[in-house]
């Protein structure tokens, strides 16, 4: 019989899948910010390095929402505001540690400008995470009727309209008053649009296959 003194041992009914894309979706989550501190050129087109994890967001969060249903993708979300807060917040304290003397000197100059970023951008970035990828997961469950179980075509057409809500979003609050916004806007949301329509399917169907996987009988 059981010992009523020890704690209950019953397993979680958790699925395995659902654990593993939490784990990644938050490290996607701090990674962000960091990554986007470089502009990137792909041909005719510039972007911050960010909105590579930021689409791993994207389509991580799509495929739980098929996998587990929208109200899981949706907690997912919000519980992803966590780690985005708390890498913010000990990223600022490292910033005010006093610096090593010895430090590699190019890193030492390099480390406060690429993380030192503004709390005007910070507080952008939390902003556009939650709006966009909130209305992602929206959109992508009501094109469901409309597109069956083709998930890749709704992540995409999700993606690429909440990519524009993103820009407007972030871009207008990190940069109004400070330089023109118009031209800026323009090329980040083409340049989102275009590696929604690359990245998002990939990444959605290799979300569902991972998934099914951790999730199968041998799980």
């Amino acid at each position: 019989m059981p010992d009523p003194t020890m704690p209950d041992q019953t397993p979680l009914q958790f699925p395995r899948s659902l654990f593993v894309l939490s784990l990644f979706y938050g490290g996607m989550v701090t990674l962000g910010g960091v990554l986007g501190a470089k502009q990137v050129a792909l041909g005719p087109l510039a972007v911050e390095a960010g909105i590579f994890p930021f689409l791993t967001l994207v389509g991580i969060s799509s495929g739980v929402a098929e996998l587990h249903g929208k109200a899981v993708a949706d907690q997912l979300v919000r519980y992803g505001f966590l780690p985005l807060i708390a890498a913010i917040l000990l990223t600022f304290f490292v910033l005010q540690l006093p610096t090593d003397p010895g430090m590699y000197p190019p890193a030492k100059d390099a480390f406060p400008i690429i993380l030192g970023q503004s709390w005007r951008m910070m507080g952008a970035g939390i902003m556009a995470y939650g709006v966009s990828v909130t209305l992602n997961l929206w959109i992508f469950d009501k094109l469901r009727a409309a597109t069956g179980r083709f998930a890749g075509l709704r992540g995409f057409i999700a993606a690429a309209l909440s990519q524009v809500v993103d820009t407007l979003i972030f871009i207008t609050v990190s940069f109004v008053g400070v330089r023109p916004i118009g031209s800026l806007i323009a090329g980040q949301m083409l340049a989102k649009v275009v590696l929604s329509a690359v990245l998002v399917p990939l990444i959605i169907a290799a979300v569902l296959r991972i998934g099914k996987r951790l999730d199968g009988p041998a799980a």
